[in-house]
């Protein structure tokens, strides 16, 4: 065999053939997502009228858009992206590139997520992928749940009188001289330490509200760590979407969540309220109230399989400074993890379906997990 030998198209088409027969997941999710539907919120990125038609072309949105999106599927940083995307055959049949095309270096990636933070299109892009879902039939249907999970930033090297002067909303001294300004750019004033179940974290929080019966994000915030998970209750709270039978959807939280405040708010609104109830040491938790917290744990836990996902895709840390990044990136991880579930959700459809044919009267079907 001559090794040696130059590939030539057929070559490489073989190769790719012999991946979708190995099961690529990028082709699951070319296929499922309709990248083009963001290309109308995406072109508001290139807006800015060029100063000059010399140089380069610059890349396509989509394309670029779909960078982003491996990048966060595939935990890789700005640099490791470039160096995979020219690598790796997959990435590159996802984006649509073939070996003679350029690619995207380190540095238009990292100028082009900065236009999305200026442009706040993040959101906007989760929106319309919700939208995308919605004209799919994935719906939300039964039960909202609401959970937060930390995302750990670098943490920094500060002492305690500058990290006084920061949560005071002052720049410690010194930091805004001349000298001093290599070392400002890489200092983050604005995520925080803070501790849980005798763990300390720094960073920021992404609190979510899912969909019980598919596990996707309906919607999120991003917030500093040390902000209570209960004051973004009522923001993630959707009062509006009834289930089947024109009932508001309960609400299934843990009992960080429960305060007099948010009972009567739910109440207002005629929404059952599943959240875990508290107790104390002078008054500790009946049979009753324990084996109800149990019950309603089956529905909520759901909610620790969202955030296990993205553990897995190691998105509960970001390598930004700052909350308009982290808020960029986690709403990024967000988006990535609804496209990865929604490849998840139709191949069990598919599956289900092919079990309903071989069993025509639907008996012993397993619900969509």
């Amino acid at each position: 065999m001559n090794f040696h030998r130059q590939p030539g198209l057929f070559d490489l088409d073989e190769r790719a053939a012999q991946l979708t027969a190995l099961g690529d997941p990028l082709v699951k999710l070319k296929a499922e997502i309709d990248f083009e539907d963001f290309r109308a919120d995406l072109n508001r990125v290139r807006e800015k009228e060029r100063k000059s038609n010399a140089g380069a072309k610059p890349f396509d949105v989509v394309l670029m858009f779909k960078v982003l999106i491996l990048q966060h599927l595939y935990n890789l940083s700005d640099d490791g992206l470039e160096y995979q995307i020219r690598d790796r055959l997959s990435f590159m049949r996802f984006l649509g590139l073939r070996m003679e095309h350029r690619v995207p270096d380190a540095k238009t990636v990292w100028v082009f997520r900065e236009r999305l933070k200026a442009l706040g299109l993040v959101e906007v892009l989760f929106g319309r992928f919700n939208e995308q879902l919605a004209r799919r039939g994935y719906v939300a249907k039964t039960g909202q749940m609401i959970d937060a999970t930390f995302i750990e930033a670098p943490r920094q090297r500060n002492s305690r009188e500058e990290n006084a002067r920061i949560k005071a909303g002052e720049i410690p001294e010194g930091w805004d001289d001349d000298e001093n300004a290599p070392m400002r750019r890489q200092k983050d004033t604005e995520a925080r330490w803070t501790k849980k179940n005798h763990e300390t974290h720094y960073g920021y929080k992404n609190p979510i509200h899912a969909d019980a019966a598919t596990k996707l994000i309906q919607d999120y915030s991003v917030t500093p760590a040390h902000v209570h998970d209960s004051q973004v209750f009522e923001d993630l709270l959707d009062t509006e979407t009834t289930d089947a039978e024109g009932h508001k959807r309960p609400v299934y939280a843990d009992s960080a969540y429960r305060s007099e405040k948010h009972e009567e708010r739910l109440a207002d609104e005629g929404m059952a309220s599943q959240i875990h109830e508290k107790g104390t040491r002078a008054a500790p938790l009946t049979e009753e109230q324990t084996a109800s917290n149990r019950n309603k744990s089956k529905v909520r836990a759901r909610v620790e399989h969202i955030f296990g996902a993205q553990a897995a895709m190691d998105g509960h840390r970001v390598r930004t400074i700052g909350l308009e990044r982290a808020r960029v990136k986690v709403g990024l991880l967000n988006l990535a993890y609804n496209m990865k579930r929604l490849v998840q959700l139709t191949a069990n459809e598919v599956r289900r379906q092919a079990r309903r044919a071989a069993s025509p009267d639907g008996i012993g079907l397993p619900a969509v997990a």
